[in-house]
């Protein structure tokens, strides 16, 4: 797995901040009011070809209370988990009870620690970092997450000691087994690898921790990530589950198809849509597993119902496949496979700019978008700039015309003369003359 690196600090220190010029995108919330993020934010960042995980985390205090508490919960669960951490730190106002409290957590993590002195943004303040070596760190770097000064030298410590070339299973198709516990996840493993490597149990929650294995299905290799069970986060008491789950969320994310599988037994209840969610939102290429289809008695006529059942329950994603097996007997388990290729090789599909600006010039002569105050969505151009998933790039009079029917619209159109089965879009609409 790639490097994993959290941020720690107390409320206020601007790790959101620092976490979103790192990761390139807008995902931590920020702002001026301390403790905005409370859970654990994910993201990847990549420097120079090498690529890292990056986990910010709520902001920690010695104040008491039930809310703190989980937040330094969460923070030591992401410290276990990094292999690097960086202490982040207030230049402007210096240290606190609860920045020695946050340094004797990472003395007794025994991990890397970098300093952050973030807030040096001018001349006056870059005496302030040498107070800072009173936390006893050698490595102490003074930033700016406001004005994005430090970085470079930041991004070249982390990297080190990342190699630089594509390691061959970086090449290899990751699929990720996800789904709430006790739903036959480790069974479906087991089927598909025909090797007893998970436990099995009717236990819910067997499986503690991801797990990675390698197998071969038509002369091709891949490799598939058996998961804990994804319980609500307000179920989640044991600090062993807290765990879990943040290595499931990790495998989603370094995955390339993600396999939700739900229980024929159970029904689909509300967390299931919550973990398909996760899936689509990280942008992977998705195929629906119904196991235990064995419990079914007339699956002839069931299976009618249930296609019907998924239709209206996950109708924000009706481009996603199902499929109907029984891993414990291995019943219909050969029609995975060829779903989960076809999910792999959409979310990565390059089409060809022509064909898909005669679709879009198609669908506007058939359905011309809807004027807004006497003014009317011009599309002049649409190219995919993205993959993993497809991002669809169009150019436009006025971004501010485009109305949410209208792109779902155009992305029917699209799904109806590309196969684009098992895979999210992304559309981003730029004014013309934006770059």
């Amino acid at each position: 797995m790639k490097k994993c690196v959290c941020l720690i600090g107390k409320p206020n220190v601007g790790k959101s901040t620092i976490f979103n010029k790192l990761i390139k995108e807008r995902k931590s919330i920020i702002l001026d009011e301390a403790g905005i993020t409370r859970d654990r934010i994910y993201g990847n960042v990549t420097y120079n070809n090498k690529t890292f995980s990056l986990i910010d985390t709520g902001g920690i205090t010695t104040e008491n209370g039930d809310f703190n508490t989980e937040i330094k919960m969460q923070a030591q669960l992401a410290i276990d988990e990094a292999s690097t951490i960086l202490f982040v730190v207030d230049g402007a106002n210096g240290l606190d009870q609860s920045d020695y409290f946050i340094r004797d957590m990472l003395i007794k993590a025994n991990k890397e620690v970098i300093v952050l002195v973030n807030k040096i943004d001018n001349e006056k303040r870059k005496d302030n970092i040498y107070e800072f070596y009173e936390l006893g760190f050698s490595n102490i770097i003074p930033i700016s997450g406001e004005h994005n000064l430090g970085f470079k030298e930041l991004l070249e410590l982390i990297t080190k000691d990342i190699k630089d070339d594509i390691n061959d299973e970086e090449k290899i198709p990751r699929i990720c087994i996800i789904g709430r516990p006790n739903v036959g996840k480790s069974s479906l493993v087991n089927a598909l690898i025909n090797e007893k490597r998970s436990i099995v149990s009717s236990i819910a929650g067997t499986t503690r921790d991801s797990i990675d294995t390698k197998f071969t299905y038509n002369k091709q290799e891949y490799i598939i990530v058996d998961t804990a069970g994804m319980r609500k986060k307000g179920r989640i008491y044991e600090n062993v589950e807290k765990y879990s789950y943040l290595r499931s969320m990790r495998s989603i994310d370094e995955a390339d198809v993600c396999v939700v599988v739900i229980s024929a037994e159970e029904g689909i209840i509300e967390h299931d849509k919550h973990i398909l969610g996760y899936a689509l939102d990280a942008g992977k290429g998705v195929v629906i597993v119904v196991n235990k289809w064995d419990t079914i008695t007339n699956p002839n006529e069931e299976i009618k119902i249930w296609q019907e059942k998924i239709a209206h329950e996950f109708q924000f994603a009706t481009y996603i496949n199902t499929v109907f097996l029984s891993a414990k007997n291995k019943k219909r388990i050969h029609t995975l496979m060829p779903e989960v290729i076809r999910a792999y090789e959409n979310n990565q599909k390059i089409i060809p700019t022509s064909l898909l600006n005669n679709v879009i010039t198609d669908a506007v002569s058939l359905n011309p978008p809807p004027t807004f105050k006497n003014m009317r969505l011009k599309i002049y151009f649409a190219s995919v700039t993205d993959l993993k998933p497809p991002k669809i790039t169009f150019q436009v009079n006025n971004k501010t015309l485009v109305h949410f029917s209208y792109q779902r619209y155009l992305e029917n159109k699209i799904r109806e003369n590309f196969d684009l089965v098992g895979t999210p879009i992304v559309f981003q609409f730029k004014n013309h003359s934006e770059k």
